[in-house]
């Protein structure tokens, strides 16, 4: 008994000290111009997963117009966070990725991903961003994406 009660005092400081359990998916909202030879407008929402301290990965689903009609596309990426624990208001970030685009009266067409983007300080609960970008033309996008506790 006196045993189980000094391991049981000992650990204590140990397990005061573990950050509480992280957030797994972490959703956001977005809307994109991709300039291009076929310009679109999109409005899109997604879904990254932490893969470590410095990189989140994950897929956005995004639909919007074009002048050819209907517009979308999915992205698959990652992104590498230079600020990854949120020490400063503002913090860069840059990824990559392939996307694919559908167009109405255009076939299917798949693009490299490439991105740099600026995270903005947590309000109400939610991080601003910007990005640009390239993949399938000229991207500029604003996101909103749900504050992960003591993370990017």
């Amino acid at each position: 008994m006196a045993g189980t009660t000094l391991l049981c005092l000992a650990a204590a400081p140990a397990l005061a000290q573990q950050s509480p359990p992280q957030q797994r998916f972490d959703p956001e909202v977005r809307v994109d111009a991709i300039l291009a030879g076929t310009d679109a407008v999109h409005g899109g929402v997604g879904i990254t997963v932490p893969l470590g301290n410095y990189v989140r990965s994950g897929v956005v689903v995004a639909g919007g117009w074009s002048r050819d009609g209907a517009s979308g596309r999915v992205d698959l990426f990652s992104r590498f966070h230079l600020d990854p624990f949120r020490e400063h208001r503002w913090a860069p970030y840059g990824g990559g990725g392939i996307s694919g685009r559908f167009d109405d009266a255009r076939r299917t067409r798949v693009y490299l991903l490439a991105f740099v983007g600026l995270d903005g300080p947590v309000f109400g609960g939610a991080v601003p961003a910007v990005e640009a970008g390239f993949g399938g033309g000229a991207r500029i996008g604003v996101i909103l994406r749900r504050a992960a506790p003591n993370r990017r």
